[in-house]
């Protein structure tokens, strides 16, 4: 990590989420020791608590008024933005309300770096109401074309972003804090054991384990399903659920020997930045996964995983590596090996310090 240095740039964050928000926590919040350190004075301000989250995870009614104090709170960290340098801003500031709408209230007031991990433009882009895409259709062109820099999560969001007019568009990826994640030996099993097969996630996202439940159930015996995040689902397959708890990620992946990322090849799947797969990989575990969006770029396939299309494809990685310890091991250690260059916290720190630093100087002309 970078060295202690004197006190520098007043940032205001404006994460979406508290430290239950997996794009808040990881893009965000991971990083802050490590800003401070550097001299950065960031002064958070998230839009919506973590109860927020526990209630919508578990289908319990959003209570309207939380929603409006949120609002209300994030109106006043952006009348406030003229007290800092800059303003580091997860996606948008004011969901739902038009670009103009935050603007007024201050967004733009002081430089503003843009950080975008998912294709968040293509839910007001492609809403089922013409109101919707009328109103906002355009808004997240606007923010990164205002913005001083935008940070995409991967290419697809990068080339998003140039497109849209961006000024400045670099790549900062989701990584991991790697020393979180022991590079654990394949575990030995007895001939006829079944490998398990594991998917962490959250209970948004967990549908996308339905298309690979065939490919599963072909391979019987073989494997065994275990879902972390998520419970409930309607699988052809026995599959134990274990809620998700940061405490504990670490140790359920562990108990994976073989992690899985199914997607549609779908315009909000191509702009995923492919995190559960670098996690499947800081903890030394081989992957499959559809091969869309960063999941080319993650999966050097034969390497460090496999990319599977179609039911027969998913059934013949998982049936192989299942058959194969020291396959998962080779591929483990090879997925390994690239988190270890690539996409861990001491990597990725420096060039999001430059930026955030570059930001606050003058535009150029």
């Amino acid at each position: 990590m970078l060295a202690d240095a004197a006190p520098g740039p007043s940032v205001l964050l404006l994460s979406r989420y508290e430290r239950l928000g997996a794009s808040s926590r990881l893009r965000f919040l991971a990083y802050l020791p490590a800003l401070r350190a550097a001299g950065l004075r960031v002064t958070e301000a998230p839009l919506l608590d973590d109860e927020y989250l526990r209630a919508l995870y578990t289908g319990r009614r959003i209570d309207r008024s939380r929603i409006a104090k949120a609002y209300a709170r994030r109106l006043a960290a952006l009348r406030s933005a003229r007290r800092h340098d800059l303003v580091w801003l997860e996606k948008e500031a004011l969901p739902w309300l038009p670009a103009r709408v935050e603007a007024a209230a201050g967004l733009g007031a002081v430089p503003y770096v843009m950080d975008i991990d998912d294709a968040w433009f293509e839910r007001y882009a492609r809403h089922r109401l013409a109101s919707v895409r009328a109103l906002l259709g355009t808004k997240f062109a606007t923010l990164a074309r205002n913005a001083r820099i935008v940070l995409a999560g991967n290419p697809y969001l990068a080339d998003w972003a140039a497109g849209a007019g961006a000024r400045d568009v670099r790549i900062q990826p989701t990584v991991v804090e790697l020393g979180h994640y022991a590079a654990l030996p394949v575990s030995e099993r007895k001939p006829g054991d079944p490998a398990t097969v594991g998917w962490i996630g959250s209970p948004s996202t967990a549908h996308y384990l339905a298309p690979i439940g065939g490919a599963l159930a072909r391979l019987g015996p073989a494997v065994r399903l275990r879902v972390v995040g998520a419970a409930g689902l309607d699988l052809p397959v026995p599959a134990t659920f274990v809620p998700w708890r940061e405490e504990s990620e670490a140790e359920e992946l562990a108990r994976f020997d073989i992690g899985v990322m199914p997607l549609p090849d779908e315009p909000w799947e191509r702009g995923k930045c492919g995190y559960k797969l670098i996690q499947y990989m800081a903890a030394a575990r081989p992957v499959v996964a559809s091969p869309v969006g960063v999941n080319t770029t993650l999966v050097q396939d034969g390497v460090n995983g496999f990319l599977a299309e179609g039911p027969e494809a998913w059934a013949q990685a998982l049936g192989r590596l299942a058959a194969d310890p020291d396959l998962r091991a080779r591929m483990g250690a090879a997925g390994r090996r690239m988190v270890e260059e690539r996409y861990n916290l001491a990597v990725a720190t420096p060039p999001l310090v430059q930026a955030l630093r570059e930001a606050v100087r003058p535009a150029a002309p």
